[in-house]
This record gives C-alpha cells, sequence and structure tokens, in this order.
C-alpha cells in the first residue's frame, strides 16, 4: 500500500463516518415525534435517551462505511434508502451491544456506561426492573432497526428487499450468539468452531449485510455474487475478530472503550485465550484455566497472563494470523476486479490491510 492510497482510503471513510452520524443524529431528534409513546410514561422516553446515548457514543460505524461503499461498486451516486439502511444497520448494532453487556454482564461500553449498567444505577433497588428495562431497549432498538427500513424514501420493492435481508441477518445473529456461549463450555473449542461462531455472530451481519443491501441499494444483485461477498466478509470478520480479542488482552481501556481483560474475567474462550491455552507451559496453562470466568481476577493477574501470551509465542502467532487474514482478504477483493468499478474495488482491497497495519503501528510490529 503507497501512502496516498492509504490517505484517499481514511478520507473516504472519514467523510462517510461524518456524513452518517449527521444522520443519525437527526433521526433521533425527530424520533419521539413518530412514536406513539406512552405520555404518562418516563421510561419510554428514557430508553430513547439511553438508546442515543449508546448509538452516537463512538463506534468505527464499519457496517456504514462498508455499506457506502458497497453502493459505490456500482454507482458513485448516492441511492435512493442507502441512508436508512445504514441506520437500520447501526440500530441493530445498537440493540445487539445492549444485549450482550447483559450477556456478559459488562459495565462500560464506548467509553460509558452499558444501558444495563445505566438502569442498574439508576434503580439501585430494583435490579430485576434494571434488567428488564435493558432487554426491553434492546429490543426497542432491533424492531427500530426495522421501522425505519419500511419507512425508507424508496421503491417498494427495495424496502422489501432491504428488510428481507436485514431480518435473515438479525436471525443469524442471534444463532451465532447462542454458539457463542456454547463456545464458552466447550472446554477448548476447536478453530473451526470458533471461525464458525465468528461468521454468524459478526461477519454476516457486520460486513455481508452491508456489502448486500449497499449493492441492492444501487441497483445491483447482489445474488450471483454471494460466495465471493461471503468469502470476503468471513476473512474480514475472522481477522477483526482476532484483533478485537487482542486489543481485549493487550490493549488499554481507553483504547477499545471497555473494561481490558474482559474476556477472561467473563470465561470467554477467545482466539487470544486458545492461543495461550495451546502454547503455554502445564503451569502457566493450569493459572489460566483458573483464572477463565473470575470476575475479581486482579489486574495484576491479567497482567501475568499478557506476559504468558508474549512468552509463550501466542501474541505473535495472534498477530501473524490477523496478517495472513487481511492478505487473504485482500486477495478475495482484489478478484473482483471484473464485476465492479475498479476505484471501489480497490478499497475493498487497502480496508483490512489498513486494519492490520493499524495493530502494528499502536501495539508494536510484534
Amino acid at each position: 500500500m503507497n501512502d496516498t492510497a492509504i490517505a484517499l482510503t481514511l478520507e473516504r471513510i472519514s467523510g462517510h463516518r461524518s456524513r452518517f452520524d449527521a444522520r443519525f443524529t437527526q433521526y433521533f431528534d425527530t424520533l419521539g415525534d413518530r412514536l406513539d409513546l406512552p405520555l404518562p410514561s418516563r421510561f419510554a422516553p428514557r430508553a430513547l435517551e439511553l438508546l442515543r446515548e449508546l448509538s452516537m457514543r463512538g463506534g468505527k460505524r464499519l457496517r456504514v462505511v462498508l455499506l457506502y461503499e458497497a453502493a459505490r461498486l456500482v454507482s458513485t451516486e448516492e441511492p435512493a434508502g442507502l441512508v436508512e439502511a445504514g441506520l437500520s444497520l447501526e440500530l441493530l448494532q445498537t440493540h445487539g451491544l445492549v444485549h450482550d453487556d447483559i450477556i456478559d454482564d459488562a459495565p462500560l461500553r464506548r467509553g460509558g456506561p452499558s444501558t444495563y449498567y445505566a438502569y442498574r444505577e439508576e434503580l439501585p433497588e430494583d435490579l430485576p426492573a434494571a434488567l428488564g428495562l435493558a432487554v426491553l431497549a434492546g429490543d426497542l432498538a432491533a424492531f427500530l432497526s426495522m421501522q425505519v427500513l419500511l419507512e425508507a424514501d424508496a421503491p417498494p420493492e427495495l424496502r422489501q428487499a432491504l428488510l428481507a435481508v436485514q431480518i435473515r441477518t438479525a436471525a443469524e445473529t442471534v444463532a451465532g450468539q447462542i454458539a457463542d456461549l456454547e463456545r464458552d463450555s466447550l472446554g477448548t473449542p476447536d478453530e473451526e468452531f470458533l471461525h464458525a461462531v465468528t461468521d454468524f455472530k459478526s461477519a454476516r451481519y457486520s460486513i455481508l449485510a452491508p456489502l448486500t443491501m449497499g449493492l441492492l441499494a444501487a441497483g445491483g444483485d447482489p445474488a450471483p455474487h454471494r460466495e465471493r461477498l461471503h468469502r470476503y466478509a468471513r476473512l474480514v470478520g475472522i481477522g477483526e475478530q482476532m484483533r478485537d480479542d487482542f486489543l481485549d488482552l493487550f490493549g488499554e481501556s481507553a483504547e477499545v472503550g471497555k473494561s481490558t481483560g474482559a474476556d477472561i474475567r467473563s470465561g470467554r474462550r477467545t482466539y487470544a485465550v486458545n492461543a495461550v491455552l495451546a502454547r503455554a507451559g502445564a503451569a502457566d496453562a493450569a493459572l489460566v484455566e483458573a483464572t477463565l470466568g473470575d470476575p475479581e481476577c486482579t489486574d495484576d493477574t491479567i497482567a501475568r497472563i499478557r506476559e504468558i501470551a508474549r512468552e509463550s509465542g501466542a501474541e505473535q502467532w495472534l498477530r501473524a494470523e490477523i496478517r495472513r487474514y487481511a492478505g487473504a482478504a485482500a486477495a478475495e477483493a482484489a478478484s473482483w476486479a471484473p464485476y465492479w468499478r475498479a476505484e471501489a474495488v480497490e478499497f475493498f482491497r487497502i480496508l483490512p490491510l489498513w486494519s492490520a497495519g493499524q495493530l502494528d503501528r499502536t501495539h508494536g510490529a510484534g
């Protein structure tokens, strides 16, 4: 990658994010007027406030970037329905974050309190109500993600096609979340199981759905290309999940927007945890196993596990795998050249390589 190509890619990413965030703000500004909320209720408007806070508080907006660039595979014009597709994807993401934080009992998300813990702080004497309200807030975000597509200023057949993709994606994501919980009960899940969980839980809704919806909005037909789009989504998804797992162990809370070491404290058998267990000596592996799932695990113990990861070669292996999947995704995107606009194809080729390189720039080359 040359510096000019990277600069253009980053400029496009920044432009998509800023334009979308302005539209997302506008969506929430007018949402209360479009919903027939119970007038005496305090809790319903508060749920919308918390969803807005979480939705607008950071986030990489990867789905939006991929959506807009997928449309550019076909056309340089912004087609009808594209903005609403972005709103729908990000609202579904908000739903997933709210529910993930309930499942993980996570206090932090995107540098602030999770929706669940915000309710716990507001209702300290009624934790069952706090839990119920958080569940319902997440449900509300999911239903809003469907509603925004039905109200899109786009032809009826396009609205229906976008909604079909989103509903299928939502069902696959829930199935992936179920398998994700199963993963943590398997002892040491094999790599293919980890890949399958990543595919369903994140790759399909974070990458494949935006690609598919962007093509649909721009008038393309994604059906003949589903396999190649899915290959790219799976490769990028695995690499990004490995990157997230790496940052949970080696990053800083301010960097990742949530407590680091959370995967170990929650007993999650991630790519990083599996890599450490596979390479550590018996005594060190026993320490990691004893720590998994201990919510009272100290920062010093997490630091020791970090040392074990470095000493055993697990850190180097994880870095190499992140680079390998980025390279494979870039090669897959390069193979799209016969089908779509060269400029947009190049963006998809560069994106995973830039993401992997960013890890090296912020955490050393390893």
